[in-house]
């Protein structure tokens, strides 16, 4: 089955990230913590992240010309995620360096019994960012805008500027927040996290919460990831199950983040015949070898590593 949705003509961006960037302390250990104990640290590194630039980094890495809009402060931190975009190819020329603020970072605790992963986060309130930070002009010359729901008024501008522009747009969304539904009413794919189907319609089992959630906003995809389950997906009134990849699991940061660009990447490669199988496949395969690193980004596949390994030569 086609993704039942038409880009746009070749533009100057393929994508344009709008959302959250972080630098991530990661704190390794075995085990973890109980509470009122002590811990002996495996190791100790701090590395960028966030929901939308490791969106972007992975949209660099997989070949789409990328941009970046977001917020830092004027510190090491804001410095630091800045140049590791630039590094990556990802066009940063619009995010705002707000003075006076700390740039987000978050402690995240990586469990190596079980690969997975506690986000402790903290956001200075000088980064909430405002609908004019993202200007129409920018979601013009792209043709696919990806957004996190975390500043639900200015992605909602910004979606809703990119339907007005002909514009895709695709969502990581994970939490209700005050003014989601008109947001999610601007959204063309809907990818969001196992919980956020359940709790945004109420429906208990979720091949209803999604069937519901599509009813409700009317995007033509919605899909919802499953980690190591993989993912579930409503085009067209079908349900499409995609299994994740089995590889060693080291840390699951960013793996959703990522995720997201490998569908926008399938997309925006194969065109108006990319089929939804393959791109949830790529989506799947991206997020299965990010897993295989420590850190949101380390292990993130170019386009010929993911090619090589859907092909089997992993």
């Amino acid at each position: 089955m086609r993704i039942p949705l038409s880009l746009p003509p070749a533009r100057p961006v393929d994508a344009l990230a709008v959302g959250l960037n972080s630098i991530d302390l990661l704190a390794e250990v075995h085990g973890y913590p109980a509470a009122n104990s002590k811990v002996r640290l495996e190791g100790f590194s701090q590395r960028p992240g966030g929901q939308c630039a490791t969106a972007a980094v992975a949209l660099s890495r997989l070949g789409l010309r990328t941009a970046y809009i977001g917020r830092v402060g004027d510190d090491a931190y804001g410095r630091e995620g800045l140049a590791s975009l630039r590094a990556e190819g990802v066009e940063v020329d619009r995010v705002v360096t707000v003075p006076g603020a700390t740039s987000q970072f978050a402690v995240i605790l990586v469990d190596h019994a079980t690969g997975t992963r506690t986000v402790l986060w903290h956001r200075h309130a000088g980064l909430s960012m405002r609908p004019d930070d993202v200007p129409a002009e920018a979601v013009r010359s792209a043709r696919v805008l990806h957004v996190d729901c975390h500043e639900t008024a200015c992605v909602t501008a910004a979606a809703e500027a990119a339907r007005a522009a002909g514009t895709r747009t695709v969502i990581d969304v994970e939490k209700v927040r005050p003014g989601i539904d008109r947001l999610l009413a601007a959204i063309d794919v809907v990818i969001a996290a196992e919980g956020f189907p359940a709790e945004y319609t109420g429906a208990t089992s979720l091949g209803d919460a999604l069937a519901r959630l599509q009813a409700e906003t009317g995007a033509p995809v919605v899909c919802v990831t499953l980690g190591e389950e993989g993912s579930l997906a409503r085009v067209q009134g079908r349900e499409i199950r995609t299994p994740a990849f089995r590889v060693p699991v080291v840390d699951t940061t960013g793996a959703g983040d990522v995720f997201r660009a490998g569908f926008i990447a399938a997309w925006v490669h194969g065109g108006e015949a990319t089929e939804v199988e393959d791109a949830l496949r790529w989506a799947n395969a991206v997020a299965a070898m990010k897993c295989r690193g420590l850190g949101a980004r380390t292990t993130t596949p170019t386009l010929t590593e993911l090619r090589t390994f859907l092909a089997g030569g992993m």
